[in-house]
């Protein structure tokens, strides 16, 4: 996994796997890990990461409850959960779900791990809204489309927008289940504004973006939901799956 700094008090951390993205938020003497690489050792690597700078972790934040996301825990197992209130509301419809599709990706990858995962207590965040880190407030927006939940987390005094699976370089927009086009769409456009506030833009798979090329993203990202052609950078065998998946999502949508 490899760590760069955005700012003095924003870390950002990208997997070896899915290039998967875990922000370390600092103020103050409060610090937020935000999302979760997938592997033993990068989740291992994450203590150290903290104790390096000198911070001490105070929670752990998802901004949607897929379960490559919610990994915190097993770095931090005493921290609590916070997540969007219909991300809390997925987790208690879905008991146990996220230890369920973690194992069958570690059976699937040969991944051992030292303990399975368990959650924990979670706490549901209001969304919009705000969460106080130090002196400072990070402010929290609706981002659901990909699946039925989620997050997007704005540091305002760090110019940096955390979108969870939106925005992404190297992954189409991939609509999940209880996610919908219609509602990705409305993310994209809420998205807009806050890209525009941004000087970082960090998605949840793929290398950090400035804001012209995150508008460029979501600009095709747009186009590629109201065309369904695939982007040019984006046509890979992977992105042609996830589009098959994606065309039989929205055949079966309402008023398709």
């Amino acid at each position: 996994m490899r760590v760069v700094a955005l700012d003095e008090d924003v870390l950002v951390g990208r997997s070896a796997y899915w290039q998967t993205s875990c922000t370390i938020l600092h103020r103050g003497e409060e610090t937020f890990v935000v999302d979760s690489p997938p592997l033993p050792e990068e989740l291992e690597a994450l203590s150290g990461v903290l104790e390096h700078v000198g911070w001490s972790c105070s929670g752990l934040l998802a901004t949607h409850a897929d379960w490559d996301h919610l990994l915190g825990r097993l770095a931090f197992p005493g921290q609590a959960l916070g997540c969007c209130e219909t991300s809390a509301a997925r987790l208690t419809a879905e008991p146990g779900a996220a230890a369920r599709e973690l194992r069958s990706f570690d059976e699937q990858n040969y991944v051992e791990r030292p303990a399975p995962l368990s959650l924990g207590q979670v706490q549901a965040l209001a969304v919009p809204g705000v969460l106080e880190i130090g002196d400072q407030e990070l402010e929290l927006y609706p981002a659901d489309g990909h699946t039925a939940d989620g997050m997007a987390i704005f540091v305002p005094w760090a110019a940096t927008l955390i979108c969870g699976d939106f925005l992404s370089p190297v992954e189409i927009p991939m609509i999940s289940d209880g996610g919908s086009r219609s509602a990705y769409r409305a993310t994209l456009e809420r998205l807009r504004e806050l890209v525009e506030r941004s000087e970082h833009v960090i998605p949840g798979h793929g290398a950090v973006l400035d804001r012209a090329r995150a508008l460029a993203i979501l600009a095709e990202d747009l186009n590629y939901l109201q065309t369904l052609e695939l982007p040019l950078a984006r046509r890979d065998a992977e992105q042609q799956r996830i589009h098959a998946s994606n065309l039989a999502r929205i055949e079966a949508e309402p008023g398709a």
